[in-house]
């Protein structure tokens, strides 16, 4: 009974809280192997995100460097000399390869699964961008093979004395190896690139281009129809596009080689954009 009168003062139940806090904070043991352990984690967690963190900027720094490389070589259709412009986007991509640079520092020594989704969508707007410049050069698909043999660069090895001195012993090799999955979901997005190219060539009355282009698009689509449905998710979302900038570049070819001495070339264009084969949404590679 005089345990309820006590607790029933409201300021008498904030003492004995507060003071059953105190208590329980001066209990703990910071000396204690658990505690330790746990402080351990948190710094590792800690260093972890913060990695992570850093990835993530990279990463958008290059997808921001490739879009501006892309938005580049579509000028391709519309100037006398081609070369020049590849060079100005080998220029734009050695940037972006110093970038990539930096993730590989980042995870050396780590597990490249484990930030694998910080810096994924550089990687990916990377391979686009190299496979675009590639193919307007050698009118072919880079490999993935090619595309890691430009990855690999020179760093300072730097160690630190417990002193907090700086030391570099010399330059070590970092390597950084685009993963299967990151070089199709680029290749995939590609496919939507050389959709627009073929609109610009034709507006500038180039004739031979979307023939070209149709033909390199049939020859990716049946490669990604090798995959099928037992490929990774992103690639299966990714297949309906591919889908419409193929049916779009065919059927326009199509009216292009059956009408195409009936329509003014300043109209070529308009018709190619609004001869889009209508698809269904469910409809997919199998």
């Amino acid at each position: 009974m005089c345990s309820l009168i006590i607790f029933s003062d409201e300021g008498c139940v904030r003492k004995r809280r507060t003071d059953a806090g105190q208590k329980s904070d001066d209990c703990i043991n910071s000396d204690s192997p658990v505690i330790a352990a746990f402080k351990v984690f948190q710094q590792e967690l800690d260093t972890k995100h913060d990695k992570y963190e850093r990835l993530v900027k990279i990463s958008r720094d290059v997808t921001i460097e490739s879009k501006r490389t892309i938005f580049l070589l579509h000028r391709v259709t519309s100037v006398p000399d081609v070369e020049d412009i590849l060079n100005d986007a080998d220029v734009k991509l050695d940037g972006v390869r110093q970038k990539i640079g930096q993730i590989a520092e980042e995870l050396k020594g780590e597990d490249l699964y484990q930030f694998h989704r910080a810096f994924t969508p550089g990687i990916q707007e990377y391979v686009e961008a190299v496979s675009f410049h590639h193919f307007i050069r050698h009118r072919r698909l880079i490999s993935l093979e090619e595309i890691n043999a430009c990855l690999v660069f020179m760093k300072d090895d730097q160690t630190t004395k417990g002193g907090g001195e700086v030391v570099v012993p010399g330059p070590c090799v970092l390597t950084f190896q685009v993963t299967p999955t990151d070089y199709l979901l680029g290749v995939a997005d590609l496919t939507g690139e050389l959709m627009r190219m073929c609109i610009s060539s034709v507006g500038n009355g180039d004739m031979d281009t979307p023939l070209q282009l149709s033909t390199f698009l049939r020859e990716i689509h049946d490669g990604f129809a090798y995959i099928g449905n037992t490929g990774p998710y992103e690639v299966s979302k990714k297949l309906h596009t591919l889908r419409q900038s193929l049916g779009k570049v065919e059927d326009a070819c199509y009216a292009l080689r059956v009408r195409g001495s009936e329509i003014p070339k300043h109209m070529l264009a308009d018709v190619f954009t609004s001869r889009a084969a209508p698809l269904d949404p469910d409809d997919g590679i199998v």
